[in-house]
């Protein structure tokens, strides 16, 4: 029996392995902190797809006839550095793109970085992670100076008596969490800010909690007639605001202008829940009960997701909750190694330990880890979308395009915004390779598909949504033929002309190289060893020294930024990128459901989970079907402005009359992604995937 973590979510439950002689493995929940002893029915049914008939153990080569033919490992290598070095002689390094996961393990993220750079030299590497957290991250780093999911331990919220979600739907994504909410519940004192009634709006609901039914797209105008009532009706914490924020100001001027009746106008949220909400997390505050205001990516994943997002934190800081023992704000991160995987350089701008592509310090510090010259280090790359918006094209330099792309644990044909568009895009790459353990949507499309290592079959670690840096060990034999990818990018490298010592292929020796690569940033690891971790730690970056216990709580003394203090925003409400028509008069919004992650390619591999949710579905008040003329249970067109998608009509009378939901797990004609808007917020180069104009038709 091996003690381990669960591959999927950012809550990173625990769970024990068991193998039998014939490797297969069962899973049992194990006590923790986050989980308490539960799994969801994708952490009971993980170890299926270890054994899976779809797991891939041979590499394939596409042949001269268009066909995916099994390889030798020497031979797919082969053809992946040589389309690499092609590549960078006909159009530039830069024209070669590597496109991470928020579910590699920290040394896969950390070497997936240094590989992109180093023995590629392209500056174009980003991860799938850019649709998933980057607003969040661009909001608290704006903020407080860094950027961690939850600034303290799961274990916090447990008892606090209110809650607020802001585009959070915890009893579908993350139902262990939900444990941790249950004492707000039954208080009345959750508060649920969504356009749809969704579960965990409906246990806030019956149990006396506050429901902020806002129409798509303007969470926004929700934060600052919030924070207009916490001002105006004396719920603020002036003592807070002076002591320990910059900014006020300028958050005021914005809020002032939204008072609570022009927000019931915009969002159709009523003023008095408003009231009600404001009124809830200061009675709680003042208590001494605890009061958190935690966002997902419901308010996340719009155009002008990190302004949300700022107008919650100034929200929360307006009431004296950050860095507050018992309160607090933080965001829910999503995949299972989505904080770690953002703070070791897989993405466009950030350098190991949360460091700084742009700054000369933190270049003067990554090349003497990595031991080159500073000057070798590319400056920051494109972002996701633009990586695959420019695949194919012409054109040399940093804004030029991409001709060969490397994807790693990501199925972008799939999840990515505008997925017709990416799909094309992605075809006309002169060479795409993906590294995965199943044939996902993309992997068939590739060129070259190499056979990694699952998550229970080599030992690494991931950091959970509470900046806990987390061992997940080894529990079962990997099959023969697959690879782990740290041996994948070290052969490469090799091919491409580096030493076997720069790109080591154990996990500890990758660690060991980035808790140096990490000293001194704002997610230091240097204090934290595979040794303390097999041992049982608790620990939380920042974690400086082996003799440092670690930060569960940032923020109790100071914020870390340069003086200290929070920052404002005072950002304004700006709505969604695109409107409602004759033609397109409904809002689709997207969103994950309780059996199915991501986009599918491993849980929809699963029998028990498909067998709950076998098929794409569109949620639709009776209202909205009957003017439609599409019917419960048949099939329909949803058609956007970009594309259509064909899913099953479920209607529901707690929907919005004036939105349809539709889950992003599904491929084919069924891909949600189909309609979504690529427009990107202009700080975190999020896509509008929260809101676009759609109308509905009968098949």
């Amino acid at each position: 029996m091996t003690a381990t973590h669960c591959p999927y979510c950012g809550l990173q439950c625990a769970m024990t392995v068991s193998g039998d002689a014939r490797n297969r493995a069962t899973v049992t929940a194990r006590d923790f902190p986050t989980n308490r002893g539960g799994l969801c029915q994708k952490g009971w049914t993980s170890a299926e797809l270890l054994t899976h008939p779809d797991r891939l153990i041979t590499p394939l080569v596409r042949d001269g006839a268009g066909a995916l033919r099994p390889a030798t490992w020497n031979r797919a290598l082969d053809a992946v550095a040589d389309g690499i070095r092609r590549t960078r002689r006909r159009h530039g390094r830069n024209a070669v793109a590597v496109y991470g996961s928020g579910g590699l393990t920290n040394e896969k993220a950390y070497m997936l970085g240094k590989f992109a750079r180093v023995a590629v030299g392209t500056a174009n590497i980003d991860y799938n992670g850019r649709f998933c957290m980057s607003s969040a991250a661009a909001a608290a780093r704006r903020a407080f100076g860094v950027d961690r999911g939850l600034p303290f331990p799961v274990s916090d919220l447990t008892g606090a008596r209110a809650i607020m979600l802001a585009g959070a739907n915890i009893a579908e994504t993350m139902p262990p969490l939900l444990g941790h909410l249950r004492c707000a519940a039954e208080d009345g004192g959750l508060i649920v800010v969504d356009p749809r009634r969704t579960p965990t709006a409906e246990l806030a609901e019956q149990s006396g909690g506050v429901h902020l039914p806002v129409a798509p797209g303007t969470d926004t105008a929700v934060a600052l007639g919030m924070l207009h009532i916490a001002v105006t009706e004396g719920y603020a914490d002036q003592e807070f605001i002076d002591g320990r924020t910059r900014g006020f100001d300028a958050a005021w001027a914005a809020a002032g202008r939204w008072w609570p009746h022009r927000v019931e106008s915009v969002t159709g949220v009523s003023a008095d829940a408003l009231r009600r909400a404001v009124r809830t997390l200061a009675g709680s505050r003042d208590a001494g009960t605890g009061a958190y205001i935690l966002t997902g990516r419901g308010a996340e994943q719009h155009a002008h997701g990190t302004d949300t997002v700022s107008a919650v934190i100034d929200l929360a800081l307006a009431m004296g909750l950050p860095g507050r023992r018992g309160c607090g704000y933080g965001t829910v991160t999503g995949q299972g190694n989505g904080q770690g995987g953002r703070e070791h350089g897989q993405k466009a701008d950030q350098l190991p330990g949360y460091r700084n592509l742009s700054d000369a310090l933190d270049r003067e510090h990554i090349a003497r880890v990595w031991d080159v010259p500073e000057a070798s280090l590319p400056d920051g790359g494109a972002s996701a979308y633009e990586l695959f918006d420019r695949a194919g094209m012409d054109g040399t330099g940093p804004d030029g395009g991409v001709r060969a792309l490397l994807v790693h644990g990501a199925n972008p044909a799939v999840s990515a915004p505008h997925s017709a568009h990416v799909v094309e895009r992605l075809r006309s790459l002169d060479l795409l390779v993906v590294s995965d353990f199943v044939l996902s949507e993309t992997a068939a499309m590739a060129d070259v598909v190499l056979p990694v290592l699952q998550w229970a079959e080599e030992d690494g670690t991931t950091t959970s949504l509470e900046g806990r840096v987390l061992f997940r060990r080894r529990a079962v034999s990997p099959p023969p033929g697959a690879r782990s990818e740290l041996q994948v990018l070290s052969d490469l490298a090799q091919r491409l002309g580096h030493p076997p010592s720069r790109f080591p292929a154990t996990p500890r020796a990758v660690f060991e190289e980035l808790r140096r690569a990490s000293a001194g940033g704002a997610a230091d690891y240097a204090g934290i060893s595979y040794e303390r971790l097999d041992r049982g730690e608790a620990l939380h970056w920042p974690c400086p020294a082996e003799n440092h216990p670690g930060t569960p709580r940032l923020f109790l003394d100071r914020f870390a930024t340069p003086d200290g203090r929070a920052r404002f925003a005072g950002v304004d409400h700006r709505g969604p990128g695109e409107a409602t028509d004759d033609d397109h008069p409904l809002f689709a919004t997207t969103g994950r459901i309780l059996t199915q992650y991501q986009s599918g390619a491993q849980t929809r591999r699963i029998a028990e989970l498909v067998d709950v949710a076998p098929e794409a579905f569109v949620q639709v008040h009776p209202d909205t079907a009957e003017r439609s003329s599409v019917h419960d249970g048949a099939l329909a067109r949803v058609v956007g402005r970009r594309g259509t998608m064909t899913a099953r009509v479920r209607v529901d009378e707690a929907m919005r009359p004036d939105t349809v939901f539709v889950p992003f797990h599904f491929p084919g004609r069924a891909r949600a992604n189909l309609l979504t808007n690529p427009l990107l917020d202009p700080t975190s180069r999020m896509p509008e995937f929260k809101v676009c104009a759609v109308r509905l038709e009968a098949l």
